[in-house]
């Protein structure tokens, strides 16, 4: 297994389905709950270990997972309001090692919680037509409302993994 990927490469169906989309939106609903289960009774050496030597700690990876929903959730609403619109990327590095995720996690799963309540509403009432509006990412390119919604499930459980392998070093 490769740990910088614990869960495998980001999949998505060629032929997105709202039955799809309802699978990835359950994952989505629970996340809080589990990420809290999991964050919840750490003490301040837990939250500082890594999964890998060099990767960011258990803290700074529940910071990442709220600052990654923040902007996915954004691209995700631009790409069901506007034409293709062209989203910036934003430097992770540089995000993970700002003042404010030395904060508690807390701060950041309260933050997780309501971006998610807003990912699964929105989510809810996607139609099939919108499942292939796009925007374009700076570095990345095309990417569809389908292929969005399918990260923004996929990427909270990918940092979760790292979250319980770190835990378990």
């Amino acid at each position: 297994m490769d740990v910088r990927y614990p869960i495998g490469d980001l999949q998505v169906p060629e032929n997105v389905t709202l039955e799809n989309v309802q699978e990835w939106l359950k994952e989505i609903e629970t996340y809080t709950t589990r990420l809290r289960e999991t964050v919840d009774h750490l003490s301040d050496e837990e939250l500082n270990k890594t999964y890998r030597d060099g990767a960011w700690t258990v803290l700074q990876l529940v910071h990442h997972i709220a600052d990654s929903q923040l902007n996915m959730y954004q691209r995700l609403k631009l790409a069901l309001t506007d034409d293709n619109p062209t989203v910036p990327g934003f430097d992770e590095e540089k995000w993970a090692i700002q003042p404010d995720t030395e904060l508690p996690a807390e701060s950041s799963i309260k933050m997780l919680e309501g971006i998610n309540e807003r990912i699964v509403s929105l989510g809810n009432h996607i139609t099939e037509e919108q499942l292939n509006r796009t925007f374009t990412h700076q570095k990345n390119g095309e990417i569809t409302v389908a292929t969005k919604l399918r990260k923004l499930a996929w990427h909270e459980e990918h940092h979760l993994a790292h979250i319980k392998m770190a835990l378990s070093r």
